[in-house]
C-alpha cells in the first residue's frame, strides 16, 4: 500500500468517525400536529403527560416509508432557552426536576416494515419517592440506518478510489411530564408589537412571562380588530411550552397578509389557552393598539 492510499484511508477513517460522532440529529419539541412526524416515523400521541392517578401510557410509533426501518429509544435532558430552541444538558438546573429516574419503558428498540405500528409502553417507577412539583425529560427516538459489513462491497464496483457515503440520522424527541399535586403556574403577555419579517411578512412579537411550580402549554389565536369593531383571525399557532426552570420565552408569530389587512390601525388580541380535563382554558389575554 502506497502513501497516497494510507492518507486517503486515513482521512476518509477521520470523517466516518465524525460522521458517528454527530450524525444528522434533527431534535423537535414543539409541533402543530397531535400526530407527531419526521422522516418516515410517526408518533402519536407528542407529548406523555403523567397525573393524578396514571401510572401508565402507550406510544403509537408508525413507519410511514415504503422501506423497513430500525429505531433505538433513549432518554435525554433538555433546556428551552428564551428564544424557544432547545439545548442538551447533564445536570438539572435550580428549580428543574428530571422524570427519567421515574420512567420505565419498553421496548427499547423496534423495527418497523412499511406501514406497521409498534406500542411502546411508558411506566412510572418509584413514585413514593416523588414529591410535589413538575418532573421532565424527554424521550428521544434515533432511526438507525442499515450498514453494510465493513469490506463488503459490491461487485463490478471501482474499489481504486474511496468514497465516503453520508447517511442522515434523523432524531425526534418528547417531552415526558411527571406532574405531582397542584399546579401555580401562570403566565401573561408582554413586549407586545408587530413587524415586518423578511420585508414581506407581518409578525406578531411578543414575550411570554411564565410563574409557578409548573410549565405552560397551549395554543396561540391572533385576532386583529378593526377600526370599525369587525373581528378578523390572523394567526393561530399550536403546542407552545414554557418549560420550567424558564419564566420568559419570546416568540414570533406570523400574521395573515392576504386579507388586506392595515396592520397600522385598529388593534391586536392574543389569547393563550389550554386544554384542561377536556376543556379550553384562557392562560393569558392581551391587546395591542396599532395606531
Amino acid at each position: 500500500m502506497n502513501n497516497t492510499t494510507k492518507r486517503k484511508l486515513t482521512q476518509s477513517a477521520q470523517l466516518f468517525t465524525l460522521l458517528i460522532v454527530f450524525g444528522l440529529t434533527i431534535l423537535l419539541s414543539v409541533f402543530s400536529n397531535p400526530v407527531l412526524a419526521q422522516g418516515d416515523l410517526m408518533i402519536f400521541p407528542r407529548r406523555v403527560v403523567f397525573e393524578g392517578k396514571d401510572k401508565s401510557q402507550d406510544l403509537h410509533l408508525t413507519n410511514t416509508g415504503k422501506d423497513s426501518a430500525n429505531y433505538v429509544i433513549s432518554i435525554v435532558e433538555i433546556k428551552m432557552k428564551d428564544d424557544g430552541s432547545f439545548e442538551t444538558i447533564t445536570e438539572a438546573e435550580p428549580g428543574q426536576n428530571f422524570a427519567a429516574p421515574y420512567l420505565r419503558f419498553f421496548p427499547r428498540s423496534v423495527t418497523l416494515a412499511p406501514g406497521e405500528t409498534q406500542v411502546i409502553k411508558i411506566q412510572l417507577t418509584k413514585t413514593s419517592q416523588l414529591k410535589e412539583g413538575e418532573y421532565r425529560s424527554h424521550l428521544y427516538f434515533r432511526a438507525v440506518p442499515d450498514q453494510k459489513p465493513l469490506g463488503e462491497v459490491e461487485a463490478n464496483v471501482d474499489t481504486t478510489n474511496i468514497g465516503v457515503i453520508l447517511t442522515p440520522i434523523f432524531g425526534i424527541t418528547i417531552p415526558a411530564i411527571i406532574r405531582v399535586g397542584q399546579s401555580t403556574a401562570t403566565v401573561n403577555f408582554s413586549d407586545l408589537s408587530v413587524s415586518m419579517l423578511n420585508d414581506t411578512t407581518p409578525v406578531l412579537n411578543l414575550t411570554f412571562n411564565r410563574s409557578g411550580n409548573m410549565s405552560v402549554y397551549g395554543d396561540v389565536s391572533v385576532t386583529y380588530i378593526s377600526p370599525q369593531g369587525k373581528e378578523t383571525e390572523v394567526g393561530i399557532v399550536k403546542g407552545i411550552a414554557v418549560y420550567t426552570p424558564g419564566t420568559v420565552r419570546r416568540a414570533q408569530l406570523p400574521l395573515d397578509d392576504n386579507q388586506g389587512i392595515d396592520y397600522k390601525t385598529g388593534k391586536i388580541k392574543v389569547v393563550y389557552t389550554s386544554l384542561v380535563n377536556g376543556k379550553n382554558i384562557k392562560m393569558a389575554e392581551a391587546e395591542l393598539n396599532l395606531n
